[in-house]
């Protein structure tokens, strides 16, 4: 495992700071997957996150508890939206990796009609 990756190994969230057009960073604790090399997170399309990635790929990635608190380095990424077939497969490990909680917030956000997307984050 890569060394810059290798503080994620065990841990159930990142906290992932994406940055405002003006420079601002904000941070956001995420559930997220490590595979082949990145970062993966799933979020609701059209989400904030998504917004800033779209104006600004840089990001920043931290291991940290449920509040965001950090846990390891700040590590600098960049980030990407992942095609279908790489969604796909993320969603098949983020229901690995979570288990009931996540087919709980999948049922949550059906029934609100909400979209995915999926982020990749190489560092």
């Amino acid at each position: 495992m890569d060394n810059k990756l290798a503080q994620f190994a065990r841990r159930q969230f990142i906290n992932v700071e994406t940055f405002r057009k003006n420079g601002q960073g904000v941070p956001t604790p995420v559930w997220f997957v490590e595979d082949q090399g990145a970062l993966y997170v799933r979020t609701v399309d059209g989400s904030g996150k998504v917004k800033r990635i779209r104006n600004n790929p840089r990001v920043r990635v931290t291991p940290c508890d449920v509040r965001g608190g950090p846990l390891g380095e700040w590590v600098e990424g960049q980030a990407h939206f992942a095609d279908a077939a790489e969604s796909n497969r993320v969603n098949r490990l983020l229901a690995r990796k979570y288990g009931l909680q996540k087919t709980m917030f999948e049922i949550m956000g059906k029934l609100q009609g909400r979209q995915y997307t999926v982020i990749a984050i190489q560092m």
